[in-house]
């Protein structure tokens, strides 16, 4: 696995990176795995910086930090401080792999940085967090001081997803993602005539009564989605094996399921081919007019995600509802790593503890923020809690359903090809589902995509 890992991280970050991450004993920055992180600001010059660089890709993390990491200052919209040192947030959207791109290049140049330029914190996703926890550019948890004992409480995919091939944690996250079928209220009154999450979860509890509330959604002038993407990770997460075996590329029979199934949903006009995201399409069914029955979701998906702050929204007015639906998932989440070469391992180490095992402040952020955080005493307190209740919803408290998600997922076909082939296989089936061609076309095109992306792998 590890030579596969870094094979995609030598792509990725052109081949200067190829050179130092295959020699035998790759790269050496500060407290490499195996170091004793105590010694890292000897090891990038002895001295200790008064900047520390976050890097990551969107606002989240950040208003976590400046709600709820003890002695946080905001400063401005992109720096804050932290005792005497400043924070400065470099936030690159994802769109177009632009983050991903940006990183790479910037750990590429760690060498050659001023110790105050250089990265000390940045984050990453599930889908490709291999990429990166494979190799010495992050810290190992352990090194920094950070205890099994203290990360005791944490659900253990959430460590399984930044543990690399040799089995070294290399990460932590604050957040928890199972997911669940959010509905739109009056849409299922309209359709059903009631709106309760018991009883709607009868209406969608398999695919078989999924695709006949589809055909009654229909009727009654809703979308069951607002794109046939948006059922995917319910489908993707629940496949028999990875995406790659033996180097070659493998379509499992819950990705044939979804094709079939997202044929019908276009063909009947039940779904759209909208691209998940695009707030001129995909996001209309976060407004009534929208005329959309349900999305797919984790709680970051909920308050994060669905025009909230939009008065006009659903999700403002409390309309939605949520249910387990046809299978459990799980959908994305954050995960932050230390570098390794930064000057400021100390405080790296500490927002690690504050943000990911502190009980006390990650109950907060469910009650401020409601994230489902990745701690199990927390969660499973807030589940009970008669007075907790998640506006969106309409007051329902999804808690207990979260929790009992968290619990089932499985990681074990966990690939560091995930992102490539969700994303391309997605784009591929948009392109003939609008008639552009056929599935064997479409099939080309998403293998073709992925060779281009992965020259070392065949189908």
């Amino acid at each position: 696995m590890k030579k596969a890992v870094r094979m995609i991280l030598s792509i990725a970050l052109t081949a200067a990176m190829a050179v130092s991450l295959t020699a035998c004993g790759g790269v050496t920055p500060a407290s490499a795995p195996g170091t004793d992180a105590a010694a890292a600001p000897a090891a990038t010059g002895g001295d200790t910086g008064k900047v520390f660089n976050i890097y990551c890709w969107n606002e989240e993390f950040k208003s976590r930090i400046e709600a709820h990491y003890p002695g946080y200052e905001a400063t401005d919209a992109t720096t804050g401080k932290i005792g005497d040192l400043t924070v400065n947030w470099v936030i690159t959207p994802n769109q177009n792999n632009a983050y991903q791109n940006f990183l790479d290049e910037t750990l590429l140049d760690q060498e050659n940085k001023a110790v105050d330029d250089r990265i000390d914190m940045f984050l990453i996703e599930a889908d490709y967090a291999l990429k990166y926890v494979d190799t010495d550019y992050t810290l190992s948890v352990k090194d920094l001081g950070i205890t099994d004992d203290e990360l005791k409480n944490q659900y253990k995919y959430t460590q399984d997803i930044v543990t690399d091939s040799n089995g070294v944690l290399k990460g932590v996250s604050w957040q928890g993602c199972p997911g669940v079928l959010i509905y739109n209220r009056q849409a299922a009154k309209d359709i059903f005539g009631f709106d309760d999450p018991d009883k709607v979860q009868e209406k969608v509890k398999d695919w078989s009564t999924y695709n006949e509330t589809a055909k009654a959604a229909k009727e009654a002038g809703y979308f069951m989605t607002s794109s046939f993407c948006d059922p995917y990770r319910v489908f993707s997460n629940n496949v028999s094996g990875p995406w790659v075996q033996d180097g070659k590329i493998v379509i499992d029979k819950n990705i044939d399921e979804w094709i079939n199934y997202s044929k019908e949903w276009v063909d009947a006009e039940e779904t759209n081919t909208y691209e998940l995201w695009d707030s001129n399409t995909w996001a209309k069914g976060f407004y009534p007019e929208g005329k959309v029955f349900c999305y797919f979701g984790p709680a970051w998906f909920i308050d994060f995600s669905m025009s909230v702050d939009d008065e006009a929204s659903i999700a403002h007015a409390g309309g939605w509802g949520a249910c387990e639906g046809p299978q459990g998932y799980f959908w994305g989440g954050t995960w932050i790593c230390g570098c390794s070469y930064s000057d400021n391992q100390d405080v790296v180490a500490d927002i690690m503890r504050q943000m990911t095992t502190n009980e006390e402040i990650m109950t907060q952020i469910v009650k401020d923020d409601n994230d489902f955080v990745n701690n199990k005493p927390a969660m499973e307190a807030m589940a009970k809690d008669p007075d907790y209740k998640n506006e969106v919803l309409g007051g329902q408290n999804p808690l207990p359903m979260f929790c009992a998600g968290a619990e089932k997922i499985d990681l074990s076909n966990l690939s560091p090809y995930d992102q490539t082939c969700n994303e391309e296989l997605q784009n591929a089936m948009r392109n003939y589902l609008n008639g552009n061609g056929t599935l064997e076309e479409a099939m080309d095109l998403f293998y073709k995509a992925v060779e281009e992306k992965h020259p070392e792998l065949t189908h």
